[in-house]
């Protein structure tokens, strides 16, 4: 944790990424406790969701080592939503990628988002969370300044192919810039292909993650979906097109 003439910065590694917290408003007692008790909500989530840590709720439920009335109030929480979000996305969202229990494409925006609530019920209204890449902003920048948020080329390593200006929203981008082919389409349990980044803005991350994900595999659809979505805006990369090979040219 560190002051800045702003307020408060903090990094924290969790989930297998980083977490960032930038805070704008001055750093009271209230405020740093609130940031403490937010890094502490990550650990937290971190120690129920993970699948790679066998003592976790998710991984206990996944190989029916417990019950679903036995489970802690914030995995069902969880798990309804994403439910939810794949009622909301027509089924492409899924808890159960390839047939394996893993919510973590809701889980992380979803606790970003938490994590911004407690910051922002302690006095912190100006500020960001960070969530390897997708983010939930509150208030400004600075005072009449907007957010400013640039969404990664995944065309060209190290360049933007847009800039998001706001205030009080969520960005969330979905893709295989960073990770390669790793969304499954839960409609037909192969790869996801044709888009190769999604970007979601609203006002909720949890919403915005999820939809982000679900973009992807909708593919070329996915812009006439979310015209439907309330509040919510996208915007795709699709993979680039081969050239034709001309008939009877050379192979």
């Amino acid at each position: 944790m560190s002051d800045n003439p702003r307020g408060l910065r903090h990094v924290e590694h969790v989930m297998g990424t980083v977490f960032s917290f930038d805070i704008r408003d001055a750093a009271t007692p209230a405020v740093e406790r609130a940031l403490r008790d937010a890094v502490a909500l990550l650990h937290h989530v971190d120690a129920l969701f993970s699948t790679y840590k066998p003592d976790s709720a998710i991984s206990r439920l996944a190989r029916n080592a417990t019950t679903p009335d036995q489970l802690p109030e914030m995995v069902t929480e969880v798990l309804g939503l994403c439910a939810e979000a794949e009622r909301r996305t027509r089924g492409c969202f899924s808890s159960r990628p390839g047939g394996r229990l893993d919510p973590s494409g809701l889980v992380k925006g979803w606790s970003v988002e938490e994590a911004s609530t407690i910051l922002y019920d302690a006095g912190a209204h100006n500020s960001y969370v960070n969530g390897g890449g997708d983010l939930q902003l509150r208030g400004e920048s600075a005072p009449g300044v907007p957010w400013c948020i640039g969404i990664a080329d995944p065309l060209r390593a190290g360049r933007l192919f847009t800039t998001v200006t706001g205030r009080d929203m969520a960005v969330a981008t979905s893709g295989t810039t960073e990770r390669g082919c790793h969304i499954i389409d839960p409609r037909t349990g192969a790869p996801a292909g044709g888009v190769l980044s999604a970007t979601v803005t609203g006002r909720h991350l949890t919403w915005a993650d999820a939809y982000a994900t679900a973009a992807v595999v909708l593919g070329p659809d996915a812009h006439a979906w979310i015209a439907e979505v309330e509040g919510y805006e996208l915007l795709t990369v699709s993979e680039p097109v081969p050239p034709s090979v001309r008939p009877g040219a050379p192979r």
